[in-house]
């Protein structure tokens, strides 16, 4: 690959991964400027701004451009790779069935999660369906072609953030009205998420399809690659329901979804969600889990390598599950020697290759002893 001359033993590792095989260490995936000189100030690292595309959805080769202009400056270290995903914002999959939306300055809205005059009632959700000549289809579309035809050789194209099918709900329903359907009309709750787990294999096959004509395996906002289908499932309305609405209405479609996926990882986001771990550690199917600690405990200094997490990755690690962490280089070691597991995967961004070398060199003395 053009910006990764290491690609080929990169997938291999990321393949193994996924399986559980064990590694002499953690996967790590560490970015760091291609030139020395950047990132001290006098020549700083060019930023990559992933909502280029968001906020230009017809131009995708204005995205594009910059994106290869980072992929120029940047090294690639461990298991990272240049990964150019479509964003159009998270759960772009409501825009699709006909939401609103809004973009802001780094995130994109969808209908009734900005604004109740966009909620939809339950005789016209009953009724939705996926219309191929939506816009915002139509622009996922076009997009991911382009920069099919663009990547070859040079960089990885993935999915875009589809969403999750109870975030998808609260974006066309709103999330305050969700709460109270998740009581009143849990049925409808249920007919409508069969739906939309139809309507959203349909979309994610179609992108696999166009990706797969350039691409081998697949990717997606993560920046994790597969040489199978595979994606980031998630549930953040998941925070606001207790453990027996979330398995009552939330898991029966997250447990088929790993099922139709060849390798399904969960984004499991702040504390409001770790009252679902045991039935989400159920899932036969899961291969993997995210821990996101939120931006409020992250505020109070609780980020990935915080010792506060050591007990839930040690509860995700033995049931038999992969672990993604995004945090500081700092942590990388400590982490690495108290859970010493090359089900781990870390994301991480170091200062120089140098740093990122002893980083990695580091990571397998640790798993050796």
């Amino acid at each position: 690959m053009r910006y990764k001359d290491d690609w080929d033993e990169a997938k291999e590792r990321m393949a193994a991964w996924w399986e559980g095989e064990t590694a002499e260490r953690s996967l790590i995936q560490v970015l760091t400027p291609r030139d020395p000189e950047r990132g001290s100030g006098q020549r700083p690292w060019l930023g990559f701004d992933n909502w280029d595309l968001a906020r230009h959805p017809d131009e995708p080769d204005m995205a594009i451009d910059k994106f290869e202009r980072w992929c120029s400056q940047t090294h690639f270290g461990g298991e990272a790779y240049p990964n150019f995903w479509v964003n159009l914002g998270a759960g772009v999959m409501g825009a699709y069935l006909g939401a609103e939306v809004k973009f802001e300055a780094d995130t994109v809205w969808f209908g009734a999660q900005w604004d109740e005059r966009f909620v939809r009632d339950w005789r016209s959700l009953a009724n939705v369906e996926f219309n191929e000549n939506e816009v915002w289809w139509r622009r996922t579309v076009s997009a991911t072609t382009r920069a099919i035809e663009r990547c070859r050789g040079s960089f990885i194209v993935g999915v875009t953030d589809i969403g999750g099918i109870g975030d998808i709900i609260a974006s066309l329903r709103g999330p305050k009205n969700l709460l109270i359907d998740c009581h009143l009309r849990p049925d409808d709750i249920k007919s409508l998420s069969e739906k939309l787990v139809e309507i959203w294999h349909v979309c994610y096959d179609r992108l696999f399809d166009i990706i797969g004509r350039s691409n081998p395996g697949s990717s997606a906002w993560m920046g994790i690659w597969s040489p199978l289908k595979w994606y980031p499932l998630q549930c953040d309305f998941a925070a606001m329901l207790s453990p027996r609405k979330f398995d009552d209405l939330m898991l029966p479609y997250l447990k088929e979804q790993c099922q139709r996926l060849d390798h399904a990882l969960y984004h499991l986001d702040g504390p409001g969600q770790l009252c679902h771990l045991n039935s989400l550690l159920g899932l036969d199917e899961l291969r993997a889990i995210q821990w996101v600690p939120g931006a409020g405990e992250e505020l109070q200094g609780y980020h990935c390598g915080s010792e506060k997490w050591f007990s839930l990755y040690e509860k995700i690690l033995a049931a038999g599950k992969g672990l993604v962490l995004s945090l500081p280089p700092a942590y990388v070691g400590p982490v690495t020697r108290k859970l010493c597991s090359s089900k781990v995967l870390f994301q991480t961004i170091a200062s120089s290759q140098t740093e990122a070398d002893a980083l990695l060199k580091r990571s397998s003395q640790l798993m050796r002893h």
